[in-house]
């Protein structure tokens, strides 16, 4: 029977709380920064509340200052960018090496098992579930909770999940061929993707572990380790296709996945074990703590969610391996590269995540709503300045990325093509991002994201498989946009009862505003960029012009997010000047 662990009652009296969260919002406008700064000081306030209590545990958690927050949140990113860097490095690599041809085609079929793999296991899904059940365990211990429910909260679900992932892993390996079959049934040659599949399906076990020591260190308050998984995985895939690419061909890159994924378990591993040792007073009573399992509904829901999320990418291979060879090439570099602007904009709701979980298990609704009805309107300038970016210059991004070895000038028209597609879906894309958070952030299951996202997916099948025939890749990029962005709206729809009460029709007049500032600086930044022959210089003319027309014109509109992430740009300069002086 799986046991949810109980609330921790205040062991210090009613007013602890309140005065943490008071000393925390004194802090938080002390300089008058919003955005980012803000979103450290939120952070905080979250880590004082949770050390309202006073603690009992031998000081297993100390109080996190503002400084230590905000360098944590830099490391975070510096490493976060430097493994999607090493990302864009990877994908240079394979399309130097082989191209975007059938081999190619036939690792990327093999490539889905780690795309689902990162998405359920250490990003969107498994991380939903365990970052409250640790920190749920912390708190219980720092205020002297029988046993050490840190411990006891391993123990009942470490060696479970490590079963699962190892049959799973097992599973598919056995199954690779009618894998194959499934996903691509029009491939030329299934048989190298089996072997490729073979490789990669090793990565469930890898990035299972991997999301499970993410999860644990930031609960624990340690962001290095988990920010550096990517750099890991991608050095030891870069490493495996040049190492052994002249002898294994593109199954050197599905053996670099299995190098990767261990190495992603070993970074983490020494950090882990270090706070796992730590013993606070309660622990000498550990034997009385009874093993804790996941909530089956929180763990069920938000993988469901995951699986849903992800499985456009089956859909999209499926309609795109029966189309001529390079086609699932072309989407998956076209999708990579516009994805970079997500991936950027939703770094500011991962910072706020316990922040929103906090406020709503304290009952205040209120501070919940204007923290993520701010982190839409910054994480929605983010993209849209991206998209338009993506946008304008989407032939010399990929020219300048990609274009030499075996990817020909007509691999480059083909996905700078697809990307500008893709980019239509990138507001959609991190919308539902930001707003998932809401719905498990109180740390318990909700069917709504789930349906929501499988709204999104029934569209995407549907348009994809009408417009495959007549617009082949281009089709299965305008299907991925159009359902993403149906999701995006059922979930803000849903807003209210099921999540945090937001004023959907003032995010919406928000959300106009930098879209038309991205709609004007996409034509200008076009402009800008077909003035030059070369390349590299058509992407700075044309990226420079997207910047200043965005932010000027987002300024003149009244832009929340612009205003919010200039006045974090400015703080932050302030900050760096004062460290050097």
């Amino acid at each position: 029977m799986t046991v949810t662990p109980p609330r921790t009652p205040r062991t210090d009296g009613p007013a602890s709380v309140p005065s943490a969260r008071s000393a925390a919002r004194s802090g938080e406008t002390a300089d008058g920064a919003d955005g980012a700064d803000e979103a450290v000081a939120a952070t905080a306030e979250a880590a004082a509340g949770e050390k309202g209590g006073g603690g009992q545990g031998g000081g297993e958690l100390p109080p996190a200052s503002r400084g230590f927050l905000a360098k944590a949140t830099l490391v975070t990113a510096v490493l976060s960018v430097a493994g999607a860097l090493l990302g864009l490095v990877r994908d240079q690599a394979l399309a130097r090496l082989f191209g975007a041809g059938s081999d190619t085609d036939a690792f990327l079929v093999a490539w889905t098992v780690p795309e689902f793999a990162a998405t359920l296991l250490i990003e969107d899904g498994l991380a939903f579930a365990l970052i409250p059940a640790f920190s749920m365990a912390l708190a219980r211990r720092s205020h002297g909770a029988p046993g050490d429910p840190v411990r006891a909260l391993v123990a009942g679900t470490l060696p479970r999940l490590s079963l699962a992932f190892v049959a799973i892993g097992a599973l598919f390996i056995g199954l690779a061929p009618q894998l194959v079959e499934v996903l691509a049934p029009g491939l030329p040659d299934p048989a190298l993707a089996v072997d490729c599949t073979r490789l990669t399906a090793t990565c469930v076990v890898s990035f299972g572990l991997a999301g499970y020591c993410s999860a644990a260190l930031r609960a624990h308050r340690r962001y290095g380790a988990p920010a550096a998984i990517y750099v890991a995985y991608n050095v030891g895939i870069i490493t495996g296709m040049f190492v052994l690419g002249g002898r294994w061909g593109v199954r050197s890159a599905a053996a670099g996945v299995a190098v990767g994924g261990l190495l992603m378990v070993l970074v983490q591993l020494p950090s882990l074990l270090g706070q796992l040792r730590k013993r606070g007073v309660a622990e000498e009573a550990s034997a009385q703590e009874e093993a804790r399992p996941l909530d089956t509904l929180l763990l069920t829901t938000v993988l469901l969610f995951a699986l849903c999320r992800q499985s456009q990418v089956l859909i999209e291979r499926f309609l795109a391996s029966r189309l001529p060879a390079g086609a699932i090439s072309h989407l998956n570099y076209a999708q990579k590269v516009a994805q970079m602007p997500m991936i950027l904009s939703v770094m500011v709701c991962t910072v706020t995540f316990p922040v929103v979980a906090r406020a709503l298990a304290e009952g205040d609704t209120e501070r919940a709503r204007t923290r993520v009805e701010r982190d839409l309107a910054l994480a929605a300038c983010v993209v849209l300045l991206g998209t338009a970016a993506v946008l304008a210059c989407s032939p010399q991004i990929i020219e300048v990325l990609f274009q030499r070895g075996a990817f020909t000038a007509k691999d480059t028209a083909a996905t700078a093509g697809v990307m500008r597609v893709y980019a239509l879906g990138l507001l959609g894309q991190t919308l539902v991002g930001v707003l998932v958070r809401s719905y498990f952030s109180a740390g318990r299951g909700s069917w709504y994201p789930v349906a929501a996202m499988a709204s999104g997916i029934v569209v995407t099948s549907w348009i994809g498989a009408l417009s495959v025939g007549s617009w082949g890749v281009y089709g299965i990029a305008a299907a991925n946009a159009i359902g993403i962005t149906v999701t995006a709206l059922v979930l803000l729809a849903g807003m209210g009862p099921r999540s945090v009460p937001v004023e959907v029709r003032g995010v919406l007049r928000e959300l106009s505003r930098p879209v038309r500032a991205a709609l004007v600086a996409t034509l200008a930044g076009s402009f800008a960029a077909g003035r030059f022959t070369d390349p590299l210089s058509g992407l700075a003319a044309g990226g420079l012009t997207v910047t200043v027309v965005f932010l000027l014109l987002g300024c003149a509109l009244g832009s929340q997010g612009i205003a919010s992430a200039l006045r974090s740009v400015r703080s932050a300069t302030r900050r760096f000047s004062h460290v050097r002086s």
